[in-house]
């Protein structure tokens, strides 16, 4: 036990050497944590894989900086990657789920006419429609757009008409 102290350190007077081996340790743990979480936690970038980063995140930094006890840190952080694999289930498994925790996607742009009712409701305005139809249709033609949506995760997309 002396040795494991004498490497990670107890309470926030840690030394340098202290202080990265719990980073090292930390880093290995988030590894693992990130792969019991899955690809979408870091991949998806709805609110709810937001979430997990900045949880964890905010929770791991306590660890190696000594402020909370490392062991209920690291408990802390399985129990948050299992709310977020429960939470990602029910998304998958039940729509209403999806709807109440990601929301739907809205319609901003159809057929040649702004939706500004909706716009309000997305909180954007049209340069902010136009940055999106700009990266996502590579063009600022909206004449070759049929419909631009601002997605569950936040990202504007558009369908282009068929030609």
């Amino acid at each position: 036990m002396d040795v494991l102290v004498k490497i990670f350190g107890e309470g926030k007077d840690l030394n340098a050497f202290q202080m990265s081996s719990r980073g090292a340790a930390v880093f290995l743990i988030a590894l693992l944590l990130i792969r019991i979480s899955g690809r979408r936690s870091f991949g998806v970038r709805g609110p709810l894989d937001n979430i997990i980063t900045i949880t964890l995140g905010a929770v791991l930094s306590r660890a190696i900086v000594g402020a909370s006890p490392f062991i209920p840190v690291i408990i802390t952080c399985f129990v948050i990657v299992a709310l977020h694999r429960g939470v990602a289930w029910l998304i998958t498994s039940h729509n209403i789920f999806a709807k109440l925790i990601q929301g739907e996607k809205i319609l901003l742009y159809e057929k040649g006419r702004f939706i500004e009712q909706n716009m309000k409701r997305a909180q954007l305005n049209h340069e902010d429609l136009m940055q999106g139809v700009r990266k996502s249709a590579l063009t600022e033609d909206l004449s070759t757009i049929l419909k631009v949506y601002i997605e569950r995760n936040g990202e504007i997309t558009t369908v282009k008409k068929e030609e």
